[in-house]
């Protein structure tokens, strides 16, 4: 079976090589969006509407027609990822392999309870090869194509293989936590399976910040005042226990510009990346940390977890009846007879993979609703609408600016482009004060 593997593999690198070679240029950059358009300058006939269409005037037709193509091809992806890891699954069950794999595991250790992390080992490296086509050419060839990425083969591959390290070892803990429960708690095992995965999922978001982003970027305090003292006053004044701010080496691998602020308690960080720092205007920097210290002020941290709990029980319910019901129909072809058995993971996976594609709309509704009131916090703590307008537009480098209502509904995570930008615009009418460019009056002598 090995052989097998390492033949789809090397042919994987021949033929995708091939699309690499002939990829498209980059997409070319956005017109010069520090300049405020001359609809979106403070007068007494603002008009947000008007302004919103100016700041998109800036992006030319060629950069929205790339950013369109890139994003409307995402919802394809969504539809071929679905189908590629569920074709996995049933090759894995229908032919056998996992009920191999499960029994090579048995060979290896007589401990019940160490069964599942050998079996997981094997399980994650034989998924990640059968999935590497559509891996590397979603990642790697489609990321070039359109401008987005910035690694070559070789250092691309190197993050692939650390990020398989990473999933060997969460992965194999998961499989020791989760069968132990099943095997221990046979009608329960989907309520304290929940559990157990929200808690291991709250020790992911706590130490990610400190122990597992820096083994894919170099993440260093970054020392320019300018930058720094605008997001820390902002910080302090919204509550947030920081005196840092963090830059991470984000270029080595996308042209993208991302902030965030993440961690709990002692790991919280404050973290832009230097796409942000060489490209975005102060006023562009302190509009998205507004956007990223609105997550934090607002508890959306552990509101997503209190949603992800519930969505796990309900995932972790239909799982038991799943597996219950697909094993009394095709267990013994598969040779797989109860939940407790580690080679019903492939199982998991599909029945896991159907239920979250159908539930695309309602994951996305969810984030991009946090991501609205991340937006308005963002507004009022910055003061940056104009700021906000040109992260919008820089983001739209590679999201459709504007889709209609049920697109934005079904495929969008974030608000659209241009209800960023209105957003933003809306709130400079409201405030127009505050952009007021007349002279102070001077004292008489």
């Amino acid at each position: 079976m090995p052989s097998f593997f390492l033949k789809i593999f090397a042919s994987t690198l021949i033929a995708f090589s091939a699309l690499s070679a002939a990829s498209q240029p980059a997409i070319q950059p956005t017109a010069d969006i520090t300049k405020v358009p001359v609809a979106a300058q403070p007068s007494p006939q603002f008009d947000a509407d008007a302004a919103t269409e100016a700041y998109l005037a800036l992006m030319p037709p060629a950069a929205v027609a790339r950013s369109n193509a890139y994003f409307e091809g995402g919802y394809w992806l969504i539809l071929w990822d679905f189908l590629y890891a569920s074709g996995i699954s049933l090759l894995l069950l229908n032919l056998r392999w996992s009920a191999r794999m499960r029994d090579l595991a048995v060979r290896i250790t007589r401990f019940q309870w160490l069964q599942p992390l050998m079996y997981g080992l094997q399980y994650i490296v034989v998924a990640a090869v059968l999935g590497f086509p559509l891996e590397y050419y979603e990642n790697y060839v489609r990321e070039h194509k359109y401008g987005m990425a910035t690694q070559t083969f070789g250092p691309w591959m190197g993050d692939e293989f650390k990020s398989l390290l990473v999933s060997l070892v969460m992965g194999s803990i998961v499989m020791v936590v989760l069968f132990a429960i099943v095997r221990k708690l046979p009608k329960t095992w989907w309520i304290w399976g929940a559990v157990a995965t929200m808690v291991l999922l709250t020790i992911m978001v706590a130490i990610g910040p400190v122990f597992i982003q820096p083994i894919f970027n170099t993440p260093k305090k970054l020392n320019d005042p300018t930058i720094t003292a605008p997001i820390l006053r902002m910080a302090h004044a919204n509550g947030i226990p920081t005196n840092d701010v963090w830059e991470i080496d984000a270029s080595r691998q996308t042209t993208r510009m991302s902030a965030n602020v993440s961690g709990f308690g002692n790991t919280m960080r404050i973290t832009l990346n230097d796409n942000l720092l060489k490209r975005g205007s102060p006023e562009e920097i302190q509009a998205v940390m507004g956007h990223e210290m609105g997550h934090y002020v607002m508890n959306h941290i552990p509101k997503s977890l209190m949603f992800f709990l519930i969505l796990t029980v309900l995932s972790f319910a239909y799982l038991f009846w799943g597996i219950k019901w697909a094993l009394s129909r095709w267990g013994e072809r598969w040779q797989i007879s109860s939940a407790s058995d580690p080679a019903v993971l492939p199982l998991v996976m599909l029945l896991g993979g159907i239920l979250f594609f159908v539930l695309t709309p309602i994951n996305n509704t969810f984030t991009r609703v946090q991501e609205k009131e991340a937006d308005m916090f963002g507004l009022n703590a910055a003061r940056q609408p104009d700021g906000f307008a040109q992260a919008a537009i820089h983001l739209g480098e590679y999201r459709k600016m504007r889709p209609g209502t049920i697109e934005e509904f079904v495929f969008f995570d974030h608000p659209s482009g241009y209800n960023r930008i209105h957003s933003a615009m809306v709130w400079k009418s409201q405030n127009l004060e505050l952009f007021n460019q007349s002279p102070a009056p001077q004292p008489e002598h």
